[in-house]
């Protein structure tokens, strides 16, 4: 095979194997294309979300995170996916407004993807790439915090709730 093919097929997993968070592209709820370039110099925390599930109601908890610190910098990421489950059986609109009218939810929303597996999307295969955040995704609402620079800072599971002391504590102390 020759060098440029090469280099060609090397480019075009890029966006899969991206070295930051913020060379990352992928869909929002509306179903446009969402670069993570936009979330540079913040800190994010990244939720997959689900509307069916014993933790759905952390998306309050999540907005109250949203609405303390965003305009330190912060914003929540949530990504709907029917993976566990199928505990997000809504389609992209629907799940924008279950999120909206119930909790209020003014964070970005991703199109409902995959978290796992094969199909994982480029997002999630950047959050599971680090020794300390490998293991797949085990249910909905686990948590990966990146800081400003685009690297993860940590991954909680599920049932650490967004208004814990361990994750305001690391997003107060990455916001510095």
């Amino acid at each position: 095979m020759r060098l440029s093919a090469i280099l060609a097929l090397c480019m075009l997993c890029l966006p899969v194997w991206a070295a930051s968070f913020h060379e990352i592209v992928e869909k929002d709820i509306d179903g446009k294309e969402i670069k993570l370039d936009q979330f540079k110099g913040k800190v994010v925390l990244v939720v997959n979300i689900a509307s069916q599930c014993g933790f759905t109601p952390q998306l309050e908890d999540l907005q109250k995170l949203q609405t303390k610190y965003a305009e330190q910098g912060f914003t929540v990421l949530g990504v709907p996916s029917n993976e566990f489950g199928e505990q997000t059986p809504e389609n992209d609109q629907g799940m924008k407004e279950f999120c909206q009218k119930k909790y209020n939810v003014n964070f970005p929303l991703l199109s409902k993807g995959k978290v796992n597996g094969k199909e994982r999307r480029p997002l999630y295969t950047f959050l599971t790439s680090t020794k300390k955040t490998k293991d797949d995704i085990g249910w909905n609402f686990v948590k990966f915090m990146v800081g400003k620079d685009g690297k993860i800072l940590d991954r909680w599971a599920s049932t650490t709730g967004p208004m814990s002391s361990s994750i305001t504590k690391t997003l107060e102390k990455a916001l510095k």
